[in-house]
């Protein structure tokens, strides 16, 4: 069977759902990564805030995209730089010329966290106002609360910061992509970077959500492969009143290291941590992409000087940097994911622009394909231009080479090595380009 003809079997699957959703809920996705609520590790469990709802802007000539990102929550510090990043993708889509000879209109939502039920409000509300393409959310948790009612709408669900695993094997009817990579990779630097710096015992802390779990085990592998010692993996409830139960566990491992993967109950974990001697003068401690920056950890920087975290994408930096800011207002803290919401944006335009289409089903068949194997390019004018002269692109990004797959994830990510100096917020230390398991980085950087 041609790609073509399965895509249009994935549509024609969509379209009964909706037919049947009038009468009834369609099948629906249960709470998994990046939010910090104590929720199931199942993913494909079924729930009403997924119930298909039906699509009213599909193929109508505008590109509509409506952005279901962090303004509250746990993971709220995220929020500037992914909306920035999505307001400064449309606007240099519509200084090019748009898309279709149309401006691409912009939906900006907020997605809350898993405690709430906001993301499914925004959610029902950008698909009622015609929107072609979902960006969010920055939760794995949350995204897999609504993933089932965008794509069972027959709509692009594309997340700027989802790094949970178990989105590559989801029933997604081949319509959610990510420019975040999996932990995976996450998961194997931060391991190399834990045993590089001379660690052989490492204890390990995660919030209770597939994120966390997922992640766990991924840090788990690489430090065990490379020759360290795992001496506890610790699963905790981001909503528990204090962590002193668990940072005694450390204690008595008493183990060279301590990698906390949480969200901004992260702050009162390291607060624990100090006070139970586990701090940076006794233990070198690491922390990940959902601490980076945040709030909470900003408060005590000072306590935990010379903590080092794993971040993925290129560092925002130059004319781009100085664009998004301006995109935010003036000013912005945090950069962390914002290359990644703008590169959904564009990737999405350039497949529209492809497949001649906003049609969400045509431009999904051609997204993969803008980010490899053709003619490099970076920016949407320039990739544009290429296109109307009949050539193929490779789209490269602010985010980095992107590379996506056809189940949608990307298979060459760039990382950065942050580290609290005693100030709010982490600096660069180190970056490391790194590629899925059979993908060669050097090779996929210079097609």
């Amino acid at each position: 069977m041609s790609k073509k003809t399965a895509r249009l079997l994935a549509l024609l699957a969509s379209l009964a759902l909706l037919l049947a959703a009038c009468g009834g809920s369609a099948e629906e996705a249960g709470g998994e990564e990046s939010e910090p609520a104590a929720e199931t590790s199942e993913p494909a469990e079924a729930s009403e805030a997924s119930e298909a709802v039906e699509a009213t802007g599909i193929g109508d000539g505008t590109l509509t995209i409506g952005t279901v990102l962090p303004e509250t929550g746990s993971l709220a510090s995220l929020g500037p730089p992914e909306f920035a990043g999505a307001e400064l993708a449309v606007q240099e889509i519509n200084e090019a010329g748009g898309v279709l000879d149309t401006d691409v209109e912009l939906l900006q939502g907020d997605s809350g966290d898993t405690t709430t039920d906001i993301a499914n409000q925004t959610v029902d509300q950008h698909v009622a106002n015609g929107a072609d393409v979902i960006v969010g959310a920055a939760s794995s948790a949350v995204s897999f609360t609504f993933i089932d009612k965008v794509t069972g709408a027959g709509l692009i669900h594309f997340s700027p910061a989802n790094t949970s695993p178990d989105f590559t094997d989801y029933e997604d009817r081949d319509l959610y992509f990510r420019t975040a990579p999996s932990d995976v990779l996450q998961g194997r630097v931060m391991g190399e970077l834990v045993i590089d710096d001379g660690n052989a015992t490492v204890g390990i802390m995660a919030l209770q959500d597939p994120y966390g779990e997922g992640l766990l085990n991924n840090v788990s592998d690489t430090i065990t492969e490379s020759g360290g010692e795992v001496t506890d993996e610790i699963i905790y409830d981001p909503q528990a009143q204090n962590f002193d139960a668990e940072v005694q566990q450390l204690v008595s491992s008493d183990p060279d290291a301590i990698v906390v993967i949480g969200f901004a109950e992260s702050g009162r974990l390291f607060s624990t941590l100090i006070e139970q001697g586990l701090g940076p003068d006794s233990k070198a401690l690491y922390c990940v992409d959902g601490n980076v920056d945040s709030a909470e950890l900003g408060e005590i920087g000072a306590e935990i000087e010379g903590t080092r975290c794993t971040l993925p994408g290129t560092p925002a930096e130059g004319d781009f940097r100085e664009r998004l800011i301006e995109a935010a207002g003036g000013s912005l803290d945090s950069f962390s994911y914002g290359p990644e919401t703008y590169d959904a944006v564009i990737t999405s335009a350039l497949a529209a622009a492809v497949a001649e289409s906003d049609d969400p089903t045509a431009m999904a068949a051609e997204l993969p394909g803008v980010t490899r194997e053709g003619t490099k390019c970076t920016s949407y004018e320039e990739c544009l231009g290429l296109i109307e002269d009949g050539e193929d692109i490779d789209y490269d990004g602010a985010s980095g080479p992107i590379e996506l797959d056809d189940e949608g994830d990307p298979q060459v990510a760039n990382f950065q090595i942050r580290e609290y100096t005693g100030d709010e917020f982490t600096e660069l230390a180190d970056t490391k380009e790194v590629s899925m398991p059979g993908v060669d980085a050097g090779e996929s950087a210079s097609e």
